[in-house]
């Protein structure tokens, strides 16, 4: 760099620290800093793991403190006769301008490192993004620059210091507003994607999300290249005299020349998309490869479709071009593939009617207010991916996420919209394959062996079955291209008999009470990962064994939609004069979620089988399954099945008078014991807990109050780093997740010596256990907890997996319960006119080493209840469970396409727990470290100050003698 430069830098940056008014200014920009982060912003009660607080402030403050610090750089110069001894001097006013600029800029930097301790604090108490943080400090050293060259323009325009000042604020501003939200929401999305290109507010808000970008860069560099040009230009024209001379026109000339230069190039870029870098840890807004996988899967093109209104809600309104560049990512990763329209349907009456007819999307009433009254405006904000004549529909909740800022204002901003995005691709592209796609997608050939005993021992039922299956067969081993074929194989061989029992625990079928003889019907896929049992329909026709056939076929293809069959608890009979029913446990919130990428099918154990197109089995809180129940649990286990249990021996009592405990009797204690696994019959309580909003009595001079208050709930077992499994793919993307109300899972390892076990999650090594249970803490008696603590503490497992072969629990014995009468009609048995269906049973007793059981110690941490209180609460940790069974169903059924992009969620990534002491510790701590750094300012250029004036003694001294 130019020496002269150097000189006139490190000559302006020491003069700051002359006189007092520079430690004044970063004294005050750092209080500011640090009080709205953990006062305004409420860092602590947002409980997320980012930094988001110290940066929401930041482009105001930079107003102000670049204000102050450049209204005197000419001003100064020009009230203090200095400016034309500066002019006259050997040095170019190019030079003076950089030197000013590059003194500034470092005094801000100085500012910005005073900041460092809170960022280091959050990676301490949370899993903190650094790429984020490193990208928001960027943006504010571009932001500041912009400023520095907007002050010192205006700084060479007055004498007036305070002049400078107000103009300056006053520009720094206009810029800062033009982007945000205050003024976009003023205009329809069009001109607010314009306004957003010329704010500074917006440009800074993209790179602190961890996006450097090019324009965003670019677009800094313009606003100090401009600025500074006419800095040097106004300072020119200074020294010229009244009587113009040609090479002033040539000054003017070149200084608008490089102005329009820096705008062209500015506006020019804003269409080149390509020209970024995602440094978040997530790859927030950078498409993964599972996304890509996915689109490379088009065949033919796929439309996605935003129909966002113009004129809407102002916290939805910035994010609409968020929108709008994620949608392009699609369209550029698509090769062509992939369409994107963006419209308001209010321009269009046919596409606001092909809206509302086809995709059911109407406008939502949203509730608006200016400075004089409050309006409703009808606003559309949705996303259409249709693929053939599948379609799925995003609405705006299905998009944002909303957050809690400073005094109750809501937080609203993009969710997860590559999860969000995909998965509806996934699901109309899946949705829409048919037979041929399903052959196409096999890379090895598939084979189905038919262990079938000859027509003369079959029941007529199933004689008439086996050759409307052999039909099907026959046909899809036609339309195959030699992937598929099958084999006719008769288990009256000893030999075959004794090996499809060993490899498959098959066993002779009969057809019921009155039909005794022995017979197999057994259809086996194989040729995939693990061998498939081919289902005998309800339905014993050609297109019920194509739907059993095509449900195998689909378990070893890769991407096809998967069915999850959810036995939840028997509905308790509603009372009338109530909402709902007292003790009913509802499920909804989790089959939504569920629903939106696979098909979700309700399983009523007691009436109906669990039919072959369902390939996980999902047991939400089970309550006193009967036999034939637990039968049908088990029998799709020993066929290769998955099956997730949430279960626990307690469940929670919801009543008036608020909530008590009582026992569970799931029906599944003796299955699960017959597998090595068992519950303790006591209840986990830890250190490490999610609060809970609770009824609280306080004692005034004798009179009980009663008030809810946000408390430490140690039967919130709050899980963490060191109780997650990271080995395993299931907790791909969890931080966190809280299990409520669980108990200890015992494992039997010599029962299991032949399996795979993996222990999944774990309380703390601050945990205990107590036996009987108690859920409503008393602090009058237990002044720490609420409860009784225990000196016997240790970790406890509370979630597993085990994955290997399984003995039927039903082997050998006495099955009478499957053989009960079916009657259609009452009055058809009053008459004499009684039905009876043959019932054709057998039990399989053994399963492929395909089969799974995932269990979680809780029947609470899933229902609607639970999840409602985390929400009511300010939390947004159950979220987390959510993904847990996604991320459960997805790693079973060896479906991992969205595993590594579901966890990019931000609300997901909260603090470690920690107590109120230790909140006013790292808070104080900070107001230390901040007041340590500014001393050590202070006494570096004191010592600094003190050298350099012994140098030139020094010197001075040499030169008299």
């Amino acid at each position: 760099m130019n020496k002269k430069i150097l000189s006139v830098t490190k000559k302006e940056f020491l003069s700051f620290f002359s006189a007092p008014i520079a430690y004044i200014f970063l004294g005050t920009f750092v209080l500011a800093t640090y009080y709205i982060f953990f006062w305004v912003d409420k860092f602590f009660a947002r409980n997320i793991a980012d930094v988001r607080p110290l940066f929401n402030w930041m482009p105001i403050l930079l107003i102000f403190l670049v204000s102050t610090i450049t209204m005197r750089m000419w001003s100064e110069e020009r009230k203090s006769g200095t400016f034309e001894f500066l002019m006259t001097a050997p040095i170019k006013t190019y030079e003076l301008v950089i030197g000013k600029f590059l003194a500034c800029l470092s005094l801000v930097s100085i500012a910005l490192v005073l900041t460092a301790s809170l960022p280091i604090t959050v990676s301490f108490l949370g899993e903190l993004d650094w790429g984020a943080v490193i990208g928001a400090y960027v943006a504010s050293l571009f932001l500041a620059a912009s400023y520095i060259s907007i002050g010192l323009y205006l700084s060479s325009k007055s004498d007036n210091q305070i002049v400078s000042l107000i103009l300056t604020i006053v520009i720094g501003s206009i810029f800062y507003l033009l982007g945000s939200s205050l003024f976009t929401g003023l205009f329809d999305n069009n001109f607010s994607e314009l306004f957003k290109l010329l704010g500074s507010g917006s440009r800074f808000e993209s790179i602190s999300r961890g996006i450097i970008d090019f324009r965003d860069i670019y677009y800094y560099i313009t606003l100090v290249g401009v600025f500074l040009s006419l800095n040097v230009y106004s300072l020119e024209k200074l020294k010229w005299s009244n009587a113009s001379k040609p090479n002033h026109s040539k000054i003017r000339f070149f200084v608008i020349f490089l102005c329009l230069n820096f705008i062209v190039a500015n506006l020019w870029l804003s269409q080149v998309r390509s020209l970024r870098v995602d440094i978040t840890k997530s790859q927030s807004l950078t498409l993964s490869s599972a996304t890509k996988d996915i689109l490379s899967q088009l065949d033919e093109p796929l439309l996605i479709r935003g129909y966002f209104s113009k004129k809407t809600h102002p916290l939805l309104a910035p994010l609409v071009p968020q929108v709008k560049d994620i949608l392009t990512e699609y369209e550029y990763a698509s090769n062509g593939n992939l369409t994107v329209e963006v419209l308001d349907p209010k321009d269009n009456e046919e596409l606001e009617e092909e809206a509302g007819r086809r995709y059911s999307i109407r406008p939502t009433p949203l509730q608006v207010s200016d400075k004089y009254q409050a309006s409703l405006v009808n606003s559309y904000f949705d996303i259409v991916v249709q693929y053939g004549d599948k379609f799925e529909v995003l609405n705006f909740r299905d998009i944002i996420e909303v957050g809690v800022q400073n005094e109750g204002a809501p937080d609203v901003r993009i969710r997860n919209l590559e999860y969000d995005i995909t998965r509806a691709v996934k699901k109309v592209l899946y949705g829409f394959q048919n037979i041929d796609s399903i052959f196409s997608s096999l890379s090895n050939p598939v084979s189905i062996k038919l262990y079938v005993s000859e027509d003369d021992v079959l029941p007529e039922q199933l004689v008439v079955y086996k050759k409307e299956l052999t039909t099907a067969l026959n046909e899809y081993k036609d339309i195959s291209n030699k992937k598929f074929s099958y084999e006719v194989i008769d288990p009256k061989n000893p030999q075959v008999s004794a090996e499809i029992e060993e490899k498959y625990g098959f066993r002779p079928m009969v057809a019921g009470l009155f039909n005794t003889n022995p017979f197999y019907f057994y259809l086996v896929l194989e040729g995939g990962d693990f061998p498939v049992q081919v289902s005998l329909p309800q339905d014993m026709t050609i297109d019920g064994a194509k739907k059993s056939i095509e449900s195998a076929l689909k378990r070893v293809a890769p991407g096809f939609l998967k069915t999850i069959g959810v036995v939840k608890p028997k509905e308790v009979p509603m009372n009338p004069y109530l909402r709902q029913a007292p003790n009913s446990k509802q499920f909804n919130v989790l089959v939504q979620k569920l629903s939106q990428d696979r098909t979700v099918k309700d399983i009523n154990l007691s009436d109906s089988d669990i039919s072959e197109e369902i390939d996980l089995l999902l047991v939400l809180s089970p309550d006193s399954l009967e036999k034939k129940e637990q039968y049908k649990i088990d029998q799709f286990l020993m066929k290769g099945g998955t099956v997730v249990i949430s279960s626990a021996p307690y469940k929670i009592k919801k009543d008036n008078t608020g909530i008590s405990l009582e026992e569970n009797k799931s029906g599944l204690e003796d299955w699960l014991l017959h597998y090595g696994v068992e519950f303790a019959d006591r209840m986990i309580y830890d250190e490490q807990n999610e609060a809970f909003p609770i009824p609280v009595q306080r004692n005034l001079g004798g009179f009980m109050v009663e008030e809810v208050q946000m408390v430490n709930y140690p039967p919130f077992v709050d899980v963490r780093e060191d109780g997650l499994n990271k080995d395993s793919g299931i907790l791909s993307g969890i931080s966190q997740v809280t299990l409520n109300w669980p108990s200890p899972i015992l494992i039997d390892s010599e029962t299991n010596k032949n399996r795979e076990i993996d222990n999944l999650l774990y309380s703390s090594e601050e945990s205990w256990t107590h036996q009987p249970p108690e859920v409503n803490p008393n602090y009058d008696k237990y002044p720490d907890y609420g409860f009784a603590g225990s000196d016997v503490r240790a970790k406890q497992l509370i979630g597993v997996l085990l994955k290997g072969k399984f003995d039927s629990y039903f082997s050998g014995k006495d099955l009478s319960f499957l053989s009960e009468e079916e009657v259609e009609n009452p009055e058809e048995k009053d008459n004499d006119k009684e039905i009876r269906q043959e019932k054709i049973s057998s039990v399989i007793t053994k399963s492929p080493t395909s089969s799974k059981i995932v269990l979680y110690a809780s029947n609470e941490f899933l229902a609607d209840q639970t999840l409602q209180m985390s929400a009511v609460s300010g939390s947004s940790r159950y979220l987390n469970s959510l993904q847990l069974i996604e991320n459960t169903i997805d790693w079973s059924l060896e479906d991992p396409t969205l595993l590594t992009i579901r966890g990019k969620g931000q609300y997901s990534k909260t603090l470690f727990p920690i107590s109120d002491d230790q909140k006013s510790f790292w808070e104080y701590a900070n107001y230390l470290v901040a007041f340590l750094m500014l001393l050590g300012v202070w006494l570096i250029f004191k010592i600094y100050k003190k050298s350099h004036t012994k140098f030139q003694l020094n010197i001075y001294g040499a030169k008299n003698v």
